[in-house]
C-alpha cells in the first residue's frame, strides 16, 4: 500500500520569508475559507515566530488575530501550528521560565494545536523544557532539528539529536531546513535514521526554495519515511519562500505516494487574495529579489525566513552607508555590491563564532556582526569594532552551548573586557519577571486579557506593546506606508509608466483604543503641520519634545535605529543630572533586531538627552551630552 504524505501550508512563513509584515486579521479571516476549500492541507501554520511582533508594529492586537485566524481551521478539522524559539519563545532574546510556561497556556487557549520548538544552537537544555511546558498545556510538542551544512552537522549528529528529543517526550520531529541548504541525500538518511529508532514518530519537513535544493530534498525525505511536507502558494512560493503545493503534489504523486487532490479553483482564489493583500500594503515591504531563487545563498547559509526582512532592512543600511560615502567623497555602493560583501563576510564570521545554526536569533546575530564588520571596514575601521550585547551573549554561551569552538580572538577580547564564558543552564541567567509586568499593567490601568493573554504579550514584547498601546506604532507605520506609496508613484511617473500619479493624503486618521487621531504627514523631509483631533472627542497627539541642548561632549549614534533608554524593566533609565562613569551603558540603539549598548565616553554628568525612548535616530545624531 502506498505511503500517504500529508501537506502543511506555512501561511505565516510565506509572508515572513517574503517581506516584513503579515496580513491584517480581516484579511486572514477572509482567506481562511478558500484555503480550507483547497482540500489538500491537513495543517496550516497560523502564527508564531515574528507574527505577533509585526502585528504590534502596525498597531493590531495579535491576540485577537490568533483567536480569529485559528477558529475556521479548527471547525474544518485542520490542525494549526506555530513556530516557537524555545528559550526565546516568540522574541529575539531569552525569556524567564514563568513567561515560557504562560506562553503555551495562552497559545493553546487561543487555538494553536502544535508548537514547533527550535533552538538555533540545537541545545537540548533549551528545547526539552519547552517540550514539557507545551505538553502540560495540552499542545502537541514538535521538536525541531535546525539543519545546516558544516563539518559538525553530520547525519549522525542529527539522528542522535532526534533520539534525545524523542526520549525527552517529543510527540513529533521536524527537520527545519530554514535556509534550504540541507543536502537531499543526507536529509533522506536523517529521516530514515530517525524512523529506524522510532517507527511511528511523526516527521515533518520544512524547507526554503532559494538555494535550489528543496524539491530534490522533499523527494528524498519522503522516500526516507517523512509524514508531512511544508509548502507554499503562488505568488509567495519559490524565491526565499517555499516550494509550491502544486509542484510538490505532482512530484510525489508521480513517485507513487498517496497525496490529496488540490481544488484548483480554490487555489486560484487564494492566489488572487494574496495578490490583493500585496497590492493593499504588504507588497510595499517585499523586495523584488525575494521572488528569485539564488544559489549564492548556499555559501552564507542565511535562512529564507530572515531574507524577507533582511532585504527590507538592507535598504536603510545602504542608504546610511552611502550617505557617509558621499560626505567623504567616496563612490556609493549598489544593493548587489553590499549583498555580496555581506554574504562573503557571513561565511568568514560563521566558523569563528562556533557554527551556530543560522536561524533566529543566531542568523541575525551572525548577519549583524558580519554587516557591522562590512560597514566599519568600508569606513576604514577594523573588524569587530562593534559587537552588540546579544552577540556577546551568544559567543559567551549565555544562550546555550555553541556547536563548535569559538575563535581565540574572541577569548582574548572577552578577557580584556572582563567577560566570562558560561557553561551553566541558560535558563538560570534569566530570572522570573512576570509579576513586574503584572504590576506595571495594574499601574497603567491595562486589562490582563482573556487567559492573561495581554499580560503575556506585554511581558513578551515590552517596547513594541507600549508603542502599540500608545498609538505610536500605528502612526509610524501609516507614515512609513504613505511614504513608500509616494515613492513608488514618483518612480512610475519618472519612468513614464502611463500611470497617473496619485495625490496622497497629507493626513491619515489613526484609531487607537477607540479614539481617533489625525496625523499629519510630510513626504519631503520638512516638518508637517501640527496634528489636530479628527473628531471632537479625539485626544490630540502630543508632539515629541524638542531635543534638549547641554554642555559637554556629544554622544553620537554609531548607527541608524531606534533609541531606547532601557532594554528591560529591571533597568533604571538615565536622566539629566545623573553621574556616569566612562564605559557605563547610558542607552541603547535597536537596529537589525538587536540592542546595541551605547556607553559613556567620559566620566561626568548627563547635561542633556536628545531623544525620547522609541525615537528613530540616524548615524551621527546626538543622543546625549556629558560634561
Amino acid at each position: 500500500m502506498a505511503k500517504e504524505i500529508k501537506f502543511s501550508l506555512v501561511f505565516r512563513d510565506m509572508w515572513q520569508s517574503a517581506g516584513k509584515y503579515q496580513p491584517r486579521v480581516d484579511q486572514l479571516v477572509k482567506v481562511a475559507p478558500a484555503i480550507i476549500k483547497m482540500g489538500c492541507f491537513d495543517r496550516v501554520e497560523t502564527n508564531g515566530g515574528g507574527f505577533e511582533q509585526v502585528n504590534l508594529l502596525y498597531g493590531e492586537n495579535p491576540n485577537k488575530a490568533v483567536r480569529e485566524w485559528t477558529k475556521p481551521f479548527h471547525e474544518a478539522g485542520i490542525q494549526t501550528h506555530m513556530l516557537d524559539r524555545a528559550l526565546n519563545a516568540l522574541r529575539m532574546s531569552p525569556c524567564p521560565k514563568d513567561l515560557r510556561q504562560l506562553f503555551y497556556k495562552v497559545k493553546k487557549a487561543q487555538g494553536t494545536d502544535i508548537t514547533r520548538i527550535f533552538c538555533g544552537l540545537n541545545d537540548p537544555r533549551n528545547v526539552i523544557p519547552s517540550i514539557k511546558y507545551a505538553k502540560e498545556a495540552g499542545m502537541i510538542a514538535q521538536a525541531a532539528l535546525c539543519i545546516t551544512q558544516s563539518p559538525i552537522h553530520t547525519v549522525e549528529y542529527y539522528v542522535n539529536l532526534a533520539k534525545t528529543f524523542i526520549d525527552a517526550g517529543a510527540d513529533e520531529i521536524c527537520l527545519k531546513d530554514m535556509a534550504g541548504i540541507g543536502r537531499p541525500e543526507s536529509l533522506g538518511k536523517i529521516v530514515a535514521g530517525i524512523k529506524a529508532y522510532k517507527k511511528d514518530i511523526v516527521i515533518q519537513y520544512h524547507s526554503h526554495a532559494g538555494p535550489g535544493f528543496n524539491m530534490a530534498s522533499i523527494l528524498e525525505v519522503a522516500r526516507g519515511g517523512c509524514d508531512y511536507i511544508d509548502t507554499g502558494i503562488s505568488p509567495l512560493s519559490w524565491g526565499t519562500g517555499h516550494a509550491d503545493i502544486i509542484a510538490v503534489q505532482e512530484m510525489l504523486k508521480d513517485a507513487g505516494f498517496k497525496v490529496k487532490d488540490i481544488n484548483m479553483a480554490a487555489y486560484m482564489e487564494v492566489r488572487t487574495q494574496i495578490r490583493e493583500m500585496m497590492d493593499d500594503f504588504l507588497g510595499f515591504y517585499i523586495p523584488k529579489l525575494n521572488h528569485l531563487n539564488n544559489s549564492l545563498l548556499i555559501k552564507p547559509g542565511l535562512p529564507g525566513g530572515m531574507m524577507g526582512s533582511l532585504m527590507t532592512d538592507l535598504e536603510d543600511n545602504l542608504r546610511s552607508l552611502n550617505k557617509w560615502k558621499v560626505k567623504n567623497n567616496q563612490p556609493e555602493l549598489t544593493t548587489d555590491e553590499l549583498l555580496i560583501k555581506l554574504f562573503d563576510e557571513v561565511a568568514y564570521v560563521w566558523p569563528k563564532v562556533g557554527y551556530p545554526c543560522l536561524v533566529t536569533p543566531f542568523s541575525q546575530y551572525v548577519k549583524n556582526l558580519a554587516l557591522m564588520n562590512v560597514i566599519q571596514m568600508e569606513k576604514g575601521k577594523e573588524r569587530w569594532s562593534m559587537i552588540a550585547e546579544n552577540i556577546w551573549d551568544m559567543i559567551l554561551g549565555k544562550s546555550g552551548k555553541l556547536p563548535g569552538e569559538v575563535d581565540p580572538l574572541f577569548k582574548e577580547m572577552a578577557k580584556a573586557e572582563g567577560r566570562k564564558f558560561l557553561d551553566t543552564d541558560p535558563q538560570d541567567n534569566y530570572p522570573d519577571d512576570l509579576e513586574t509586568y503584572r504590576l506595571k499593567m495594574a499601574q497603567a490601568g491595562w486589562e490582563l486579557g482573556e487567559d492573561d493573554e495581554e499580560l503575556f504579550e506585554y511581558a513578551m514584547h515590552p517596547q513594541q506593546y507600549e508603542a502599540y498601546k500608545s498609538g505610536a506604532a500605528k502612526a509610524a507605520f501609516e507614515k512609513d506606508l504613505a511614504e513608500r506609496k509616494e515613492k513608488k508613484s514618483q518612480v512610475q511617473a519618472h519612468h513614464g509608466s502611463g500611470n497617473v500619479k496619485k495625490q496622497l493624503p497629507n493626513q491619515v486618521t489613526v484609531n487607537v483604543n477607540g479614539k481617533n487621531y489625525l496625523v499629519n504627514i510630510s513626504y519631503d523631509g520638512t516638518a508637517p503641520a501640527s496634528s489636530i483631533p479628527s473628531a471632537p472627542e479625539a485626544t490630540q497627539i502630543i508632539p515629541a519634545p524638542e531635543p534638549q541642548k547641554g554642555e559637554g561632549i556629544e554622544i553620537l549614534a554609531p548607527l541608524e535605529g531606534k533609541a531606547y533608554l532601557v532594554q528591560s524593566s529591571s533597568e533604571t533609565p538615565k536622566k539629566v543630572g545623573d553621574h556616569v562613569e566612562e564605559g557605563e551603558v547610558i542607552c541603547y540603539i535597536e537596529a537589525m533586531k538587536v540592542f546595541n549598548r551605547i556607553k559613556a565616553e567620559k566620566t561626568g554628568t548627563i547635561t542633556s538627552i536628545a531623544f525620547t525612548s522609541g525615537d528613530s535616530v540616524e548615524e551621527d545624531d546626538v543622543l546625549m551630552t556629558i560634561a
